[in-house]
Formats: C-alpha cells, structure tokens, sequence
C-alpha cells in the first residue's frame, strides 16, 4: 500500500480520484492547492499527483519542495510544451484531462514500482559501500558456527531477534544476513543507532511527530518504524533507549501500532524487529535501567557472538579474508602476512574486536613497502596488552580453562566482576557464563562468615 497525495482543486475530479486510488489499496489524501499539500507535509507520500493549473502557484513548485517524491502533473491544457516544460521541471510523468482511469491505474502502478527499483538500487549501493557483504561472514570456530546456525533457521521467520556480543563483533552483519535470508529481503533494512540520538530525540526519529508537536517540529515527519512497514527493522545499542522509547517500543512488539509524538491516532505497522547490544540487559532489567517486559519481549530467540580472541582458528581466516578484500579496494596487489604478523595477530587480545581488525589491517595494507604485511606494518603493542594484567605465574602445561579458573580464584577478593572482566579482557556476561560452565564460586560465596 502507498500513501498517494491528490491535489486538484476541481471537487468533483479530486473526489472521482481519490475514490479510484482506494480502490486500487492507497491511501490516498485529497486536497485543493500547494499551499493545502504543504500543509499535509508532502515528503511523506509515495507519489503526489497533481494537477498544472491550480489557484495561487501551479503544480510544478511541487516538483523541487516534495524531491525525491515523484510527482505527476495531470493538466486539462494537453499541449507538447506544456508537457515538456513540465518534465523539464522533473515531473516523474504527465497525464491530460480528461483521462482514462485504467491509464491512471497503469501510469500509478509504474510510477510506484520505478520509485520502489531505484530506491533499492540506492541502498544497494549503500550496502556495497559500507564493505560488509553477507556472503563475507566467516566462521569455522564452534561458537561463530553455532550463532550463524541459529540465524540460518530464524531467518525466514518473522520472530523478534536479539543479537549480543562486544563492540565490533559482527552484529550488524548478523542482522543483515538474517535479513537477507528473510521474507521481508526485497524491503530495505531499516538500521537505526538507538545511541546516535539525544534523549529528546529518539522518540521522533523511531516513532515520527506531527507538525507543531514540539518547537522546531515545522511539518510531518515519518519515524523510522513507519519507514520499516513491510519490512525489517534493526534497533542497535537498544539497551541506550531512554525509558520512555522503551515503553513506545513495547506497544510495536505488543499491538503492532504506533503514534507520532503529538498525535492522536494510531498507525498500524508491520515491522521485524532485530535488536542488538553490547550491554546485559539482565543486568540492566535487575537494576532497573531496562523494562522487563521489553526485555522478554525482544529476547525471543537470542544469538549470542563470541569476541574475537575466542574464535581461536577464525582470526586467520578473517585477517586473510579481510586482507583481500582491502588490497582490492584501493588497488595493491595480492598480499599476505608473514609469519612474525600472523603471531602477533594471534598474542593481540582485540578489545575492538574484528572492526578494530579491520582498521588494523587497512593502516598495515598502505605502510607496506611490499607484497607482504610485516609485523612492523601492524603497529600492535603486544606487549602492552600482557601487561594489563595483573602479573601472575602461569604454568605452561595449563589448558586456556584451568588458567581461567586460577585466575578468578586467585584474583575475585581484591577485584569487582567488571575489573575482573575487563583484566580478561571479556564482558561480565562472558564472566558469568564462564563461571557458570566451570562451576566457579561467585565472590560473595567466597566471602569470609563474620566473626
């Protein structure tokens, strides 16, 4: 369904069309003037028809006010030039009165599916831009498997999704997959950055406001959700939603409606909701900093991704694969990394995680004199990130678990859970779960009995 602005100031024409337009599933707007059509907020329609002569300004201003919405001019003066004039101006088409409505119906539908190809075509290239292909993800370690795995099967669903892990991971590129695996996969994937947004302005970007809602708000403007109609939406850092956002955002994943910030009625939308965040929203939900309700609402199906120092093998992989891909884009030849490079990619800890891999890699792709990363080339303090532990004697027969667990027995008394973590360079929830799996008292169990 597309939402279709009439501006004809002829009643019984504007009504005969607004009429023919409902019946073909649009919604449709009916008013009498450009300045009426200004009033309605023009951008947020799909296509604007609108007839040549109209009392103040003509048709045309419309063309450059409402851009990128096409606009068809429709005119009772049938002449070429006022038809060239028009086109000239950027009319998407032109139509004479009187016409036939099945040559309307026609003229619409290829208006609306031209609009709908080249707005793909957009976010095509956007993608190709942004350098993070589906078919690049890589995965041979048993947790990134186990998580592309899980996005295999819900993908061709519509359940609501939460994707978890550390900054730099991959959850985008998770939720692009899911969605380009999906029912929804010919409809844009609407990414929203919940902490891009002031607090004062979340609320308008997801859920839109009407004119005059707040100061500054000078016309109608769709929120990000109702863009999402149709298709796919993925909220990232949703533990960054103020309470309010959180409590709207509920009613989507509820009822499936909206309301603009200072309207009165509700929209109804049909949007797949992706989540993603760096943060335990358990946590956030214990301490009161995120609703429950929500929580449970958006933890659907959960896919959880390991940092990168835990793909063991992977990283390989990854620096070749993301190797290939750099050298490629700014023209070098085809490189690889000597052996010294590959050991010190391997002993880094990777707080960034593949992103930070990523930069590291382009940097060392433009300082290289050769065909050949050197371990020069990577710039990595290795030994910088050793010493951000605390000095401890590790015997070399410890597996990677036994050295985990004697290092938290040894080290919990004088350290919290987060300085814990962060020594081990892994998030709370990955410490909690690593207890879990290796059966590690918590700090208060190991706490002294008052005397």
């Amino acid at each position: 369904m597309s939402n279709i602005l009439v501006v004809e100031d002829e009643p019984i024409i504007q009504e005969s069309l607004v009429r023919l337009l409902h019946r073909q599933g649009h919604e449709v707007t009916g008013v009498a003037s450009v300045a009426e059509a200004e009033e309605n907020s023009i951008n947020m329609y799909d296509l604007i028809i609108s007839d040549l002569r109209l009392p103040g300004e003509p048709g045309t201003e419309l063309i450059g006010r409402a851009a990128p919405t096409p606009v068809l001019i429709m005119t009772s003066y049938s002449t070429v030039q006022s038809a060239v004039e028009a086109m000239k101006q950027g009319a998407v088409d032109y139509i004479a009165k009187p016409f036939n409505h099945d040559e309307m119906i026609l003229t619409v539908k290829r208006i609306l599916e031209r609009s709908s190809v080249e707005k793909q075509n957009t976010l095509l290239k956007n993608e190709i831009a942004r350098h993070y292909p589906v078919d690049g993800l890589v995965a041979h370690c048993a947790p990134m498997l186990e998580a592309l795995e899980r996005a295999s099967k819900v993908a061709p669903t519509d359940t609501t999704v939460l994707v978890q892990g550390e900054t730099g991971t991959g959850k985008e590129l998770i939720a692009r997959a899911i969605h380009a695996r999906s029912a929804r996969r010919k409809q844009a994937l609407v990414s929203v950055n919940c902490a891009a947004f002031a607090d004062n302005q979340v609320e308008s970007e997801l859920f839109g406001h009407e004119r005059g809602a707040f100061t500054g708000a000078l016309q109608m403007k769709k929120g990000l959700i109702e863009e999402a109609n149709g298709a796919t939406l993925f909220l990232d850092e949703i533990g960054e939603l103020s309470v309010d956002a959180q409590a709207r955002l509920l009613r989507v994943l509820q009822d499936s409606e909206i309301r603009r910030v200072g309207a009165n009625k509700v929209i109804r939308v049909d949007v797949r909701v992706l989540a993603a965040t760096r943060m335990n929203l358990r946590q956030m939900v214990a301490d009161g900093n995120f609703r429950e309700d929500l929580y449970f609402r958006l933890n659907v199906f959960e896919i959880n991704l390991p940092p990168l120092r835990e793909r063991g093998s992977d990283l390989r992989a990854l620096a070749d694969a993301i190797l290939a891909r750099v050298a490629q884009r700014i023209h070098r030849q085809q490189m690889q990394f000597s052996d010294e490079a590959y050991r010190q990619l391997e002993q880094y800890t990777w707080p960034g995680n593949v992103r930070e891999l990523e930069n590291v890699i382009e940097r060392a792709v433009i300082l290289a004199d050769g065909e050949q990363i050197e371990a020069d080339d990577l710039a990595l303090n290795t030994a910088q990130t050793a010493t951000q532990l605390p000095q401890y004697e590790l015997e070399a027969r410890l597996s990677l678990d036994d050295y985990f667990v004697s290092f938290v027995k040894k080290y919990q008394r004088q350290y919290n859970e987060t300085e814990l973590a962060r020594m081990l360079g892994i998030s709370r929830k990955n410490l909690w779960e690593k207890r879990q799996r290796l059966d590690i008292p918590s700090r208060k169990s190991c706490r002294r009995p008052a005397q």
